[in-house]
């Protein structure tokens, strides 16, 4: 059995395809899986670390705003675009797959055009809750198109087949629960603020947090646990310049990386966070009440689409990076933080949303095409 995987760009693109590949070699152990993604994306590391064969394809998307270095991008991209075809077909010539699965990013559009056109059959995974270009492209190769979220239906093209299938959670995120993860971490009964922009660090959300970590040294209201990432070490420095010394504040935790983020997680009674879609379904996993920030740095904008979703449903508040300020994130989190029944509220609403079954689901729609097409 060959599976072949496409997908990357981003951890929203990449984190669900190793999680698919994982679920596939859990039920067919001698599956094949090879992995396709761009030669200098964080796919090229991520997929090996996780135990998967890769094999790379220069993929570029096109930028819209037309200065010199994107028309040189653009360029670039265009003869890239002309030679995928012809390096997509070798791949498939050489691995000579069963199944192709791609979960967007734009190596995901030449690898699995090709692979339908070439009879292998397809499926497409949809993380976010505003489809991509790359994927909406690909629903009419697609056998099904597996979506993470009910809202993507109505932004899908109107022939296309879908499931609900939600995304798949890290089974580490499920292994704590709030009581002993607190213990672990040696939190007490105030309210447990959990922060963080993602690994390299969003500037927006350090400069925003930073009233809040500084009230908090001074009047112990909140145990809080920050992280500023790759690029965020100012905060510290900034801290230092308002007098907060860490070492004298046993209610702050602030670290450039969360390395234990499924106990941590766990812990929160708030999360103060961006927007992805993975980030998104470990909060509904868990059940916990979250501020979104939504990063406008991505395509389409989708982040907001994936907060709105929880929004709509009353298991999460928004504030857009436009509208953000350390005083307003400082009220949004004094009205959560400080009201029982609403984080209460906010949680039951996050669970209700959450899959808990995602790879299952996955795998049985793997399962029926392979069986469909007389591969299993």
């Amino acid at each position: 059995m060959n599976v072949l995987m496409a997908g990357g760009g981003t951890a929203g693109h990449i984190n669900p395809a190793i999680a698919i590949a994982e679920t596939v070699k859990k039920n067919i152990p001698n599956a094949n899986i090879l992995f396709v993604g761009t030669p200098s994306g964080m796919e090229s590391r991520l997929v090996p670390m996780a135990g998967f064969d890769f094999t790379s394809m220069p993929v570029a998307g096109f930028q819209r705003k037309l200065t010199l270095n994107n028309i040189k991008r653009n360029i670039q991209a265009v003869y890239y675009l002309a030679h995928s075809g012809r390096r997509a077909a070798r791949i498939i010539n050489d691995f000579k797959p069963d199944i192709a699965i791609g979960t967007g990013g734009y190596v995901s559009g030449p690898i699995l055009r090709k692979a339908a056109q070439m009879g292998v059959p397809v499926l497409v995974h949809e993380a976010n809750a505003f489809p991509g270009v790359t994927v909406k492209m690909l629903a009419r190769y697609s056998e099904c198109v597996m979506l993470a979220v009910e809202d993507a239906k109505k932004r899908m093209p109107e022939d296309c087949k879908f499931v609900i299938t939600g995304n798949p959670v890290r089974a580490e995120i499920l292994g704590y629960d709030k009581r002993r993860a607190r213990e672990e971490l040696g939190v007490d009964d105030r309210p447990l603020i959990v922060s963080f922009g993602g690994s390299l660090g969003a500037r927006t959300i350090n400069e925003s947090v930073l009233d809040l970590l500084e009230r908090s040294a001074r009047d112990g209201r909140y145990q809080h646990i920050h992280g500023y990432g790759q690029y965020g070490g100012f905060v510290l420095d900034e801290l230092k310049s308002r007098g907060v010394f860490l070492g004298s504040c046993p209610n702050l935790d602030v670290r450039e990386y969360i390395n234990d983020m499924p106990r941590v997680m766990a812990a929160a009674d708030l999360v103060i966070c961006r927007a992805g879609a993975m980030a998104l379904a470990e909060l509904q996993a868990l059940g916990k009440a979250a501020i979104l920030i939504p990063s406008p740095n991505v395509a389409e904008n989708h982040q907001f689409y994936n907060a709105m979703a929880m929004v709509d449903r009353g298991a999460a508040e928004i504030i857009e990076e436009k509208d953000i300020s350390p005083e307003l994130l400082m009220k949004k989190a004094d009205s959560l933080a400080g009201n029982i029944s609403r984080l209460e509220e906010m949680s039951n609403n996050a669970r209700k949303m959450a899959i808990s079954d995602s790879r299952e689901r996955i795998y049985a729609v793997i399962e029926e095409t392979l069986r469909k097409h007389g591969k299993l």
